[in-house]
């Protein structure tokens, strides 16, 4: 049984919702009136207050997604908000803040993109926090691959060097920020000399500019070579990613920024005598509550720093927030804030 919303009111018959009926060009994301989903068992309701804009959005919206992703859909891969109905049983309780993320949501189930969504109650994380819901925002999905890519994909730890191929993606950002907080030296790229202060302002020790081989300016740095690395390009740079990486050392695949998530005729001595090669591709349980918590809290405390690009008002801002994830001109995470 679902407990009520906090003030025992019950939930407006329907919402506002950013739609895709089919899949097109920013005008494919059309705002329109639906119903209050109800949450199924073992789900729970989320008032929406706030949520990042991805890159997997934008490709919903383009068609471009797997088969898992049909329509008409509710994109938003991710949303922070405050209960509003909860299963007895599920240890959440209405009017608590929580954030979600990622498990079809946004793809096969309607997700983040409105005022309400349901989600399994497995993949919500609870937290406290005063920081406004426009940082928390910002924070599930990017610190979730961020998080587990140096934990579960590298067992990055304190000493240890680490180089980030692609540090100005949010993941990048992120993972920068963490790592500096576990007590790891960073080396990371850019493709842009004028964005090496971005790098710098995140803790970033070695900023590098990417001209598409990079193993040599990290070797002059790191004779032997750096401890891990975290490959966000894609396969296009993974060879030389990897021949930057020390012997026994680990290069965790995470994302693939320029596109190319394969590579042709692929055979495994491309590898590096010695060196691991890895891949991550979590869910929000790889985000435990706790780690969150000390994440927020840090942000707080002014040791780990939200990468917000842009912060937009309210649904009608949807379309301009997609437009600007594609333009890529500006970093980090850009985040739609619902206002009551």
């Amino acid at each position: 049984m679902s407990q009520p919303t906090a003030a025992g009111d019950a939930a407006p018959a329907t919402m506002r919702a950013v739609v895709v009926t089919r899949p097109g060009d920013l005008d494919a994301l059309e705002i329109k009136d639906v119903p209050v989903p109800a949450p199924q068992p073992g789900w729970v309701r989320i008032k929406v207050k706030a949520f990042g804009v991805n890159e997997s959005e934008v490709t919903t919206r383009k068609g471009e997604s797997d088969p898992e992703v049909t329509y008409p859909r509710i994109p938003g891969i991710e949303g922070v908000g405050v209960i509003d109905q909860a299963p007895e049983d599920s240890g959440l309780r209405p009017g608590q803040q929580v954030a979600t993320m990622m498990g079809g949501m946004g793809r096969s189930f309607d997700g983040s993109y409105a005022q309400y969504v349901t989600v399994p109650a497995t993949q919500v994380i609870p937290f406290e926090t005063a920081l406004p819901w426009e940082v928390v925002g910002a924070l599930p999905e990017m610190f979730q691959t961020a998080y587990g890519s140096l934990t579960t994909g590298l067992g990055l730890s304190a000493g240890q060097t680490l180089l980030i191929r692609g540090g100005t993606s949010t993941v990048g950002l992120s993972a920068a920020t963490i790592a500096k907080d576990l007590g790891a030296t960073v080396l990371s790229t850019t493709r842009s000399p004028k964005r090496a202060a971005e790098l710098r302002a995140v803790g970033v020790d070695h900023p590098l500019v990417d001209d598409g081989t990079i193993a040599d300016q990290v070797r002059e740095l790191m004779p032997d070579g750096v401890d891990s690395a975290l490959e966000l390009v894609g396969c296009s740079v993974l060879a030389d990613t990897l021949r930057a990486v020390r012997r026994h050392g680990t290069v965790c695949f995470t994302g693939a920024l320029a596109g190319q998530w394969t590579i042709p005729d692929f055979t495994p001595f491309v590898i590096p005598g010695g060196v691991r090669l890895t891949a991550y591709a979590g869910e929000a349980a790889d985000l435990p509550a706790e780690v969150f918590r000390h994440q927020l809290q840090s942000i707080a405390e002014g040791r780990l720093k939200a990468p917000v690009a842009k912060v937009y008002h309210g649904l009608e801002q949807v379309r301009a927030a997609q437009a600007d994830v594609e333009a890529g001109t500006t970093p980090g995470k850009h985040v739609v804030l619902l206002d009551d």
